[in-house]
């Protein structure tokens, strides 16, 4: 069974930044792709970015296009953790951020079979 636990989120202003981490269970980083999404209240989950091992010490990630720049994500094999570095936040990335693990790297929330509790994420005007 794999865990995964969220840490990092709080009540930030704007234009601040951010670094959440997923602490996962077992070898779930070098074993599956992890990803972090988000949902705001009143909103559908959506995909935040992604990462997996495309072998070796290499890995892929991804972004939704319109976060590409300012969120990066990252993982520490040796910790099994996946950190997502947020910059320049905005009042509209106020959500609950939640971390994902799953088979493969998609961007829907049905190809991730494992999920977090969410860790809350407030940016101020």
């Amino acid at each position: 069974q794999v865990q995964l636990v969220e840490s990092g989120g709080g009540l930030v202003q704007a234009g601040d930044s951010l670094r959440l981490s997923c602490a996962a269970s077992g070898r779930t980083f070098s074993t599956y792709a992890m990803a972090w999404f988000r949902q705001a209240p009143g909103k559908e989950r959506e995909f935040v970015s992604g990462i997996r091992r495309s072998g070796g010490n290499t890995y892929y990630a991804d972004y939704a296009d319109s976060l590409k720049g300012r969120f990066t994500i990252s993982g520490d094999n040796a910790k099994n953790t996946v950190y997502l570095r947020m910059n320049s936040l905005k009042p509209e990335d106020t959500a609950v951020y939640y971390c994902a693990a799953g088979a493969g790297l998609g961007r829907a929330v049905r190809e991730y079979r494992y999920w977090g509790q969410g860790t809350q994420v407030t940016v101020s005007s």
